[in-house]
């Protein structure tokens, strides 16, 4: 991997993270109005040690080592700058789990958010999908399921990992739809300060699910993983912190998120099926799609 990829793929993974990542940064801010200046100051400093290190570098850590326990906890951080012959055909035989895994959530994720969210429409077509919101589950069956059966023809353990990932995202939104009851609670009743602590803590494990998930659709590499999402993750308390209410002015960058998480979705499960996509399309697709949604969302400031 050369230096100018590298680069590239942090670029994308930054952007990305930042961008998938405001809705969490609003709840964040939301809740920190109602914390003391010393609580606020606690989640913002320490809070982000935890969120970057304990979260967005420990899971996609564990995801490898998970799907590869053979290469040891050790090699799962570092294997994709390894040399060794055994480790690349380890993470080479054991990835299609992974991203077809990874891809399914996140297009499942896109759907979500096309048929069943509220959003402010962006493009032709969102507001006919929405009108008819009830046709979501059926999508995503029909998608698994040609999937799966796609998957059966490669590797049994394939079609384990597509149903892995749905049975992820449903479990997420659970955690998810649970979090915006409990957020209506926090603001409203006289919870102390740690807890709402504990549970922004909670609230960003869940929402880096899906940044984590889709970093996989720009690299295996863990190391790169955590710089770009570690970034990614305080750029999102910077945010939180000065310039939210800004930013939710740019009523289309939720669209551009969501765009690029179903590109990101697609590579990862034509990647999982052997089409070579070149590492530089996911952090191309990913600045470019969000460049759009960012320029969009000025014209209308």
């Amino acid at each position: 991997m050369d230096i100018f990829s590298i680069i590239l793929i942090v670029v994308g993974l930054i952007i990305f993270e930042t961008i998938s990542s405001i809705d969490n940064a609003v709840i964040n801010a939301e809740v920190l109005s109602t914390m003391s200046q010393r609580a606020r100051r606690w989640f913002l400093i320490y809070g982000l040690f935890i969120a970057v290190f304990a979260v967005r570098g420990m899971l996609p850590w564990l995801i490898v080592w998970a799907t590869n326990p053979a290469l040891g906890p050790v090699n799962a951080f570092t294997a994709t700058f390894s040399d060794n012959p055994d480790i690349a055909k380890a993470i080479e035989e054991s990835s299609p789990f992974l991203l077809v895994g990874g891809g399914v959530f996140l297009i499942f994720l896109f759907f979500h958010w096309l048929f069943i969210e509220t959003k402010n429409y962006g493009l032709r077509g969102e507001r006919f999908f929405h009108k008819h919101g009830v046709w979501f589950f059926a999508v995503v069956s029909i998608i698994l399921t040609v999937i799966v059966y796609f998957a059966l023809k490669e590797h049994p353990f394939m079609a384990l990992g597509a149903v892995v990932g749905s049975t992820a995202f449903f479990i997420t939104h659970g955690f998810k739809q649970n979090a915006e009851q409990q957020e209506k609670v926090l603001m409203g009743g006289n919870m102390s300060d740690w807890s709402k602590i504990l549970y922004l803590e909670v609230i960003d494990a869940t929402f880096s699910i899906d940044g984590v998930v889709g970093a996989f659709a720009f690299t295996l590499s863990v190391p790169l993983i955590l710089i770009g999402n570690g970034v990614g993750a305080f750029v999102v308390r910077e945010l939180t912190l000065k310039n939210i209410e800004n930013v939710k002015r740019y009523i289309f960058l939720k669209n551009g998120a969501m765009y690029s998480i179903f590109f990101l979705g697609i590579i990862m499960v034509l990647d999982s099926f052997g089409v070579h996509i070149p590492e530089w399309v996911s952090p191309v697709i990913t600045i470019g799609v969000i460049g759009y949604f960012f320029y969009k969302s000025r014209k209308f400031l």
